[in-house]
């Protein structure tokens, strides 16, 4: 009893510690006057400037064209580096997990810093192109490590048994393989979109002026003044993330009751 009480009041302290301060931002979002401290009354005043804010308005469209289309290309790529990983031998395979895995442990500034690099010395003008190429390349293995656990998991033999049965392999790629690791297809994508999204570091190097994300815009804004419209674009953005998350819940519990249905009858 005393150990399912002290687990209670230790993650209840934990979420506590995790979201009051998201909650001290949403609620002075609504707050009437731009005091950070004192409650002075409800409006959605801030929300409104915030959608007449065409610098903020520039920013959000370049931070989804960018995201999604990033996403969408770091996929495709990911998915089928994942699957050209998968059937290589053990040694290969190890030395290209190593070597993927290495952009995500290595710090963004590294990889921002030496992408602005290659850009100069290739003289490439820093802009939408460059950006939306950077976030293509950072989000590359966090796919690859989506798609790999599923794969692992899926019957070895499944692929054999299409081809004696007369497909090719593009037809195994696409009716055998794709349907079993759709789940960690979706969640790469997912993980890929959030992180786009939220990206400052690489954008900031890769991006240059007239490229604007999100992230840029805000820490420009903030370097002004701590405007109640960062509080009302911070909860937006909660909440779309909050969104996904119930998106990707809802479509993982969905498949999860289909594949023990199947695996029953």
């Amino acid at each position: 009893m005393r150990r399912k009480f002290g687990a209670t009041l230790y993650i209840g302290l934990f979420l506590l510690f995790l979201y009051i301060p998201i909650a001290v931002l949403v609620a002075f979002s609504f707050n009437e006057s731009k005091s950070r401290s004192y409650w002075t009354g409800f409006t959605f005043a801030w929300y409104n400037k915030l959608l007449h804010n065409h610098e903020i308005l520039r920013a959000a469209f370049n931070t989804l064209v960018v995201a999604v289309v990033a996403s969408f290309a770091a996929t495709v790529i990911g998915t089928v580096s994942a699957v050209g990983v998968h059937f290589l031998d053990k040694r290969l395979k190890r030395l290209m997990t190593l070597l993927t895995n290495l952009p995500i442990v290595n710090p963004e500034i590294v990889t921002g810093v030496s992408l602005m690099l290659l850009f100069t010395f290739l003289k490439v003008k820093v802009g939408f192109e460059t950006l939306l190429l950077a976030h293509i390349i950072f989000n590359i293995p966090y796919i690859v490590f989506s798609v790999l656990p599923k794969l692992a998991q899926m019957d070895k033999y499944l692929c054999d048994a299409a081809m004696d049965l007369g497909c090719n392999w593009w037809q195994v790629f696409f009716k055998v393989i794709l349907p079993e690791v759709s789940p960690g297809i979706m969640s790469g994508f997912l993980m890929a979109l959030a992180f786009s999204v939220d990206d400052f570091v690489i954008s900031y190097f890769t991006g240059g002026p007239t490229s604007q994300t999100l992230p840029l815009t805000i820490f420009a804004m903030t370097r002004r003044k701590v405007s109640p419209e960062i509080n009302a674009l911070s909860t937006i953005v909660f909440v779309v993330a909050l969104t996904i998350i119930f998106v990707v819940q809802f479509y993982e519990s969905r498949k999860n009751k289909h594949l023990l249905r199947r695996n029953g009858s």
